[in-house]
């Protein structure tokens, strides 16, 4: 619910309409209330492209309000609505089991039925498959355990610069460089990517390999960042799976962000060809 009026969106079918846009079968996976804002949701869902795995349950349509600050999103997120209460069903264990990745993060899992139903899934994920687990901290809505219990599942982690600062105090890695920490939870947690981001400044991303990817972050005219940061995760996520080396994936992602904060909304319209805003240091 922003300032200008309803917008559909939310990371899974965020995500999921970029990795499409960039060349991935993608499925995006929640549920709905039976009422008319469910029904509104599924059927610009349908409209954008985007494959939908959504159950729909007696509880309300999830809504967040918004509100801007000089283009920025702070977030009120409803509580006790349907993606709360998402079913661990054949259905979902199908869609999960074929997925050459996983994208997720800690909010769904605030409520215990869809924190159970979603480690389950992640139990079912086949072996060589991508984990992306984009921690996306919202409210009081995660905790150390929690953050602990997703990185076993994970072989991405991604986390911007503001989250870093809360997590390193969690994991008591303190007094260290953004990168060193950044490899503290590869070498911890066995991933393969670590994926920083620091708002308008920049973003790294590390490899297990020790391959790394520094761009600056674009200067562009900003209609607002909401859904900026879920279309950086699918892009990389789709131009990985498909065969970009690193820089060049990282690349696509930060444009496609870019791009998005111009426009208005979580979904814009590609143009025929994504311009290219980025200067790459790959080191």
């Amino acid at each position: 619910m922003l300032p200008t009026g309803k917008r559909a969106g939310g990371a899974p079918v965020n995500f999921a309409y970029h990795a499409m846009m960039n060349g991935a079968e993608s499925y995006a996976v929640s549920a709905v209330g039976e009422d008319a804002l469910g029904d509104e949701l599924l059927e610009q869902a349908h409209d954008a492209g985007v494959h939908t795995v959504v159950q729909r349950n007696a509880w309300p349509t999830g809504t967040v309000a918004v509100k801007l600050k000089e283009g920025i999103p702070e977030y009120d997120i409803v509580k006790g609505v349907a993606w709360d209460h998402i079913a661990y069903t054949r259905e979902l264990i199908d869609v999960v089991s074929r997925a050459d990745a996983i994208c997720y993060g800690t909010l769904a899992l605030r409520s215990q039925e869809t924190h159970d139903t979603i480690i389950e899934l992640l139990k079912a994920v086949k072996p060589g498959a991508m984990t992306f687990f984009d921690v996306n901290l919202r409210g009081d809505h995660y905790s150390k355990e929690l953050i602990e219990e997703l990185l076993d599942y994970s072989t991405v982690f991604k986390i911007n610069d503001a989250e870093l600062l809360l997590v390193r105090d969690m994991f008591d890695i303190r007094g260290t460089s953004d990168d060193a920490a950044c490899r503290w939870f590869i070498d911890n947690y066995d991933l393969d990517y670590v994926i920083l981001t620091a708002g308008a400044d920049y973003s790294t991303i590390v490899s297990r390999t020790g391959e790394s990817s520094t761009v600056p972050t674009p200067k562009v005219v900003v209609a607002d960042t909401v859904g900026a940061g879920d279309s950086f995760s699918g892009v990389f996520t789709a131009r990985t799976l498909l065969g970009d080396p690193l820089p060049v994936a990282h690349r696509r992602a930060v444009n496609t962000a870019a791009y998005v904060c111009t426009q208005s909304g979580a979904w814009p319209e590609y143009p025929a060809a994504m311009p290219d805003y980025t200067l790459t240091v790959a080191r």
